[in-house]
């Protein structure tokens, strides 16, 4: 289902592994056939936006992680400083660094990824038309 062209296609997918599921005589098979019907929409709109999870829980993990090391921290502030610093993809630049080069790069990198996206939405978009 993961692999599937479009969303349309991983939903009828999805439906045919529910309903061979629920008719299942083995109970786990069952049970879990009842989860992923509850979070149909969920897993529909992982197929559809093509992202998961991961990265939310990435993110959570190093919150976990900068927290047990804050408890020293005397201020709240500087946790969340130090918080916000892990978490973002910003790099800052030290006072003996010159990161012109890096910069630009990072500039040329976000508009080539803008541009795909964009491209993405576009075939998305027409494909979904189309059919």
């Amino acid at each position: 289902m993961l692999r599937a062209e479009s969303a349309a296609e991983a939903e009828g997918l999805l439906g045919d592994w529910l309903h061979a599921a629920a008719y299942c005589r083995i109970k786990p098979v069952v049970e879990v056939e009842k989860k992923v019907r509850r979070r149909r929409a969920d897993v529909a709109a992982v197929v559809e936006l093509g992202i998961g999870n991961g990265r939310v829980e990435s993110i959570n993990q190093k919150i976990k992680a900068t927290v047990k090391i804050g408890y020293g921290f005397r201020n709240t502030d500087n946790l969340i400083a130090l918080l916000m610093l892990r978490c973002s993809d910003e790099h800052p630049a030290l006072p003996w660094e010159d990161r012109k080069d890096e910069k630009r790069k990072r500039g040329e990198r976000k508009r080539t990824d803008r541009e795909r996206d964009r491209k993405r939405r576009k075939e998305k978009a027409s494909g979904t038309n189309a059919a």
